[in-house]
């Protein structure tokens, strides 16, 4: 039998939108070919792999689509997530949902209080309501040595800068600051430093994944649309874009500068083995990101969680079809086009 083909995950934020993400980690840990090496995570992306990572060193894959499960479960208030299946079977199409989202009255009394208030006008401090699910996750898995490396990245207030937790730093703390919102919760405090959600500067950041101990290949799970056909033209449409443009630049900024080291490579003008050759991976699923918006991000229904986490496993399975043998090989991102 061969030996699994050794890929490193990135895994972007974005709220509940994170679902996608989760459908994409339960099929490729079905895929015995492969084995993950280091996972990046930011945001949703964070509380992603700090739940596979758990997950992998209890009970190997399996464990770790258990423990997925788990998450999702506890984000939706669940017990058992195939119940969500039925919501989102009996529920109009997602396009037709967001729109109704963005009209409930939940939805309206958040973004009415993050556009008016700031999290420090109360003397009562907002939990994020990720705490007690965070809180119960199993740290000394999350930071074990064994199975694959973890990175959460947040940004840190004061310098603007990207702060990376590996090993023993990652804690509660760290994660719930690589997903604070700056409109809805004070910043998180470590070690005296204030960090914010970690999407403003790298989401997620790839940088990590450079070493030379790991794999060339480095798969994106993008849940923010690169692209938007239509103009945004509500007050809700306009803050949507803004944040998936925000929460994007990062990337788009380090995919740049990996295929200009590409580019110095296949011209010759740095030796091979000098500057990392990375081979970039995407799954993503655009058209079903146009049809949702900022108000799916911020409330977690059971309907959209299991869409999202179908859509996942559809674009995973379908990354595998059409990308297994490249893996190792080339990049399946035309970067050169993507910047052209």
């Amino acid at each position: 039998m061969r030996a699994p083909k050794r890929i490193n995950l990135a895994l972007q934020g974005g709220g509940a939108h994170g679902a996608f993400t989760w459908g994409v980690l339960d099929r490729l840990l079905e895929d015995e070919r492969l084995e993950i090496a280091a996972i990046s995570g930011t945001s949703a992306g964070a509380l992603n792999a700090a739940a596979l990572k758990a997950g992998w060193i209890e009970g190997g894959a399996k464990g770790a689509r258990d423990n997925l499960d788990w998450l999702w479960g506890q984000v939706m208030g669940l017990s058992d997530t195939r119940v969500a299946d039925w919501f989102a079977a009996l529920a109009p199409p997602s396009d037709v949902f967001n729109a109704m989202l963005e009209m409930s009255a939940a939805y309206l009394a958040i973004d009415a209080n993050t556009r008016a208030t700031s999290p420090y006008s109360s003397p009562i401090v907002m939990e994020n309501p990720l705490s007690r699910i965070v809180e119960q996750f199993q740290y000394d898995k999350v930071c074990a040595h064994d199975g694959p490396a973890l990175f959460i990245g947040a940004t840190n207030v004061r310098d603007g800068k990207i702060k990376i937790f590996q090993g023993d730093d990652i804690c509660t703390l760290s994660i719930l600051a690589s997903a604070c919102l700056p409109t809805l919760f004070r910043a998180v405090e470590i070690d005296g430093e204030a960090y914010w959600d970690g999407g403003y500067t790298g989401n997620p950041a790839l940088f990590p994944l450079y070493e030379p101990e790991f794999p060339d290949d480095v798969v994106v799970v993008n849940i923010n649309p690169l692209v938007r056909a239509s103009l945004p033209r509500t007050a809700q449409q306009i803050a949507n874009r803004i944040n998936e443009i925000s929460f994007n630049s990062s990337l788009l900024r380090e995919l740049r500068a990996v295929r200009f080291v590409q580019r110095l490579l296949e011209q010759g003008q740095v030796q091979p083995g000098t500057m990392k050759r990375v081979l970039v991976h995407m799954i993503s699923d655009d058209p079903l990101m146009n049809d949702l918006g900022v108000a799916t991000k911020t409330i977690a229904t059971p309907v959209v969680v299991s869409r999202l986490k179908a859509a996942g496993r559809a674009a995973a399975d379908q990354f595998l079809t059409d990308h297994f043998d490249h893996i190792g090989e080339h990049c399946t991102v035309d970067l050169e086009k993507m910047f052209s």
